[in-house]
């Protein structure tokens, strides 16, 4: 039962947050992914792994163990992610992100291949790698 790594419209005081977190969680923790960088979607984010550049800015936040099940389940509804099916927008992989205490093990959803390959193409790379604060590169 990994936490999660939220980085754009999930991120506490965000209207994702208040619609599936909120309530279900039982703590929400600043932290980083190193290797990765972010860019703008349509409304919401996306997450691309690139090793050795970027750094994406967001929260760990740990669900209810009661909630648990039900907030996988959702929140794989809401990234538009089936496990093995081609046509995702994302993917939902373990990855380790840093906080002010040291390195945690999360889940993270991520651009899948197709839509990681268009956004490396011709996206917009969102500088600084924080949703919150957000400036198009």
């Amino acid at each position: 039962m990994l936490p999660f790594f939220v980085y754009g419209t999930l991120r506490p005081g965000e209207y994702n947050h208040r619609r599936f977190l909120q309530g279900r969680i039982v703590a929400a923790e600043p932290a980083r992914w190193v290797g990765a960088e972010l860019y703008e979607g349509p409304g919401y984010p996306y997450a691309i792994e690139s090793p050795g550049t970027g750094t994406v800015h967001g929260e760990i936040v740990t669900p209810a163990p009661q909630e648990y099940p039900q907030l996988l389940a959702l929140l794989d509804r809401l990234e538009d992610y089936v496990p093995g099916d081609p046509d995702n927008d994302y993917e939902r992989v373990a990855r380790t992100v840093e906080t002010a205490t040291g390195p945690v093990r999360v889940w993270v959803y991520v651009a899948a291949p197709a839509v990681a390959a268009r956004l490396r193409a011709a996206g917009q790379v969102l500088r600084g790698g924080d949703w919150l604060t957000r400036v198009r590169s």
